[in-house]
């Protein structure tokens, strides 16, 4: 308590302070801008530890809390709402500055007041949306084709352990550079104050590219939905285009504060879909129509393998392997997760429980259809069912969640697209103003036609879904977090005794520069660090490899397969 009231001292001196500097230098502090370059690593750690110390973050403070504003967007996708948000604070103050009055004239108790009353999450809350972004068995049976029993569970726990210490680097990266003063409010948030300008526009444009194939993904999903449900009388490329077109006018849609009860609905949609693909699986045939036109898999006898089936390449089981990695995407929104919370330190206990449940559901849902299906098991699953009626039901059921989910990745990539990249490096204007809003409706059309280029040409959800877990997903997941923290610890570790945040000066000190510097924080650590360095090396060779396989499976299903680009031909039959 001394400790804390010490710095709630030192912060109500340093509230009279205009200048900051480095080694001596003198700077003017900018009124509370979020990305100013001139805030130095130690300021933000500083403030840090005073917003840890508040007593709403202690361990006996109550962990009860009013409804949260996540808790009215959790659909299918929810983590998508975080982003959302963000995007809402970013449109109302898009340059990042809390203005100057603000900054000096309001008394820190009302600026925390303020800031906490936004964060009302509970760890609970975090499972409850962790679970209900990243879950997504559909393609799990495909991979267990892919792979096997004995390698597909194995690797599938592995990239769950992965994912989840991935998700512990964030939340601690999280605690100890989010403030009341300097809040973080997404993944490019943290590169910035580790690693720069460069490393923050490089995560947002990876997100960016992340989200527009996501909505390329949906649009072949439906198309071979309607498809199915049309018996194939229409043109395959057609139905994508009319997905697309609808997709461009519900896209003109800028919020989606109203879309919370909706999305809820898509929640039991998707579990209802469920329930019904794998009862139906188990009372009839494989749909052997599309499991020749997806997998090549001519009609036969049932196969099921515990290791990787002799009919698979290698590139194959890579595919299947990206779908596991593409089955636990969602650390790009865990930190919008986190802003969220009443007591962040808390995240670990929900992201802990949400991933031990996608995995066992991963896990039965993978078995219980690959043991009925074998290699006829198809990505997306339910489009695997051979009853026209029940096949029928399942694809309208999933064209409603999709299309609440191409509404929810069509307005929160564009915004992402236009705030962290059209705005910051192009300088283009505010859609809050006029010229803004004219920009939207011309960009939606433009954003939604790139989506179905994207689909129409790679007309295949796995390799599609493949390539993208391993250029993006698998980035967020396991490259960056422990790029990421060495670059945190280099600096937090290298802080010596007398260097710091001088809070009553306002300036930071620091008695050496470069690479030294870095070496030495890298030092005191020099296991974990190395771990966290083999991790990052080791993705990336993963995402180099699940590129290539994506690209070189794309290739043989073009030569091998009905699929093909821009064709009237449905890629799983009609």
């Amino acid at each position: 308590m001394a400790d804390n009231e010490s710095l709630q001292a030192d912060d109500k001196h340093d509230r009279k302070a205009t200048t900051n500097g480095v080694d001596g230098g003198v700077r003017r502090r900018s009124a509370g801008k979020l990305h100013d370059p001139n805030v130095t690593f130690e300021e933000y750690y500083y403030y840090s530890q005073l917003s840890r110390a508040h007593p709403s973050e202690a361990p006996d403070a109550s962990s009860t809390a009013a409804p949260n504003r996540l808790s009215k967007y959790v659909p299918f996708l929810s983590g998508t709402v975080a982003v959302e948000n963000s995007a809402i604070r970013d449109e109302k103050d898009l340059d990042g500055s809390l203005g100057d009055e603000t900054w000096h004239e309001v008394s820190q108790e009302e600026y925390v007041q303020a800031s906490r009353a936004l964060r009302t999450a509970t760890w609970g809350a975090v499972f409850y949306l962790i679970t209900t972004d990243i879950l997504g068995p559909y393609s799990t049976a495909w991979a267990f084709s892919q792979m096997g029993y004995g390698p597909a569970a194995a690797l599938y726990f592995i990239f769950a352990c992965f994912a989840a210490y991935g998700g512990f680097l964030l939340w601690r990266m999280f605690l100890q550079l989010d403030s009341d003063r300097y809040p973080l409010r997404s993944f490019g948030d943290i590169a910035y104050r580790v690693a720069g300008k460069v490393a923050r526009h490089t995560m947002n444009v990876f997100q960016s590219v992340q989200l527009l194939f996501n909505v390329g993904i949906i649009i072949i999903q439906n198309g071979q939905g309607l498809s199915q449900i049309s018996k194939g009388s229409v043109c395959f490329i057609v139905l994508c285009f009319v997905w697309a077109i609808a997709g461009a006018i519900i896209g003109q849609i800028r919020t989606l504060q109203r879309l919370g009860w909706l999305a809820h609905f898509a929640i039991w949609i998707n579990v209802l879909t469920l329930i019904i693909t794998t009862a139906v699986i188990f009372h009839s045939d494989p749909n052997y129509e599309a499991a020749l036109a997806n997998n090549d898999a001519p009609k036969g006898p049932k196969v099921t393998t515990a290791g990787p089936p002799a009919g698979v390449a290698f590139d194959g089981q890579v595919v299947g392997l990206m779908q596991a990695v593409y089955s636990y995407g969602g650390a790009m929104l865990f930190v919008e997760f986190m802003a969220e919370m009443k007591r962040p330190y808390d995240f670990w206990k929900g992201m802990v429980a949400a991933q031990t449940f996608i995995f066992a559901c991963y896990m039965i849902f993978g078995f219980l259809i690959y043991s009925q299906q074998g290699q006829f098991a198809i990505n997306p699953n339910y489009q695997g069912v051979s009853p026209y009626a029940w096949q029928t039901a399942v694809n309208s059921l999933a064209l409603v969640t999709a299309l609440i989910a191409a509404l929810l990745y069509g307005n929160i990539g564009i915004k992402v697209l236009y705030s962290n990249v059209l705005m910051d490096m192009l300088g283009f204007p505010s859609l809050a103003q006029t010229s803004g809003k004219l920009l939207w409706v011309a960009i939606v059309p433009i954003y939604w036609a790139i989506a179905f280029v994207v689909a129409a040409a790679i007309p295949s959800v796995s390799n599609l879904s493949g390539l993208i877990a391993a250029a993006c997903i698998l980035q967020f997941s396991y490259t960056f977090p422990p790029f990421l923290m060495l670059c945190h610890n280099a600096q937090r570790d290298a802080i010596q005794e007398g260097e710091g945040f001088e809070v009553s000066t306002g300036r930071t000190i620091r008695h050496d520069r470069g690479m030294a510097r870095w070496m030495r924080g890298l030092r005191k650590n020099a296991a974990l660090n190395a771990f966290n360095l083999f991790f990052f090396l080791g993705s990336l060779v993963t995402a180099v490899l699940g590129i290539y396989s994506a690209v070189v499976s794309l290739i043989n299903a073009y030569a091998e397969t009905a699929v093909s680009g821009f064709s009237c031909t449905n890629p799983v039959g009609a």
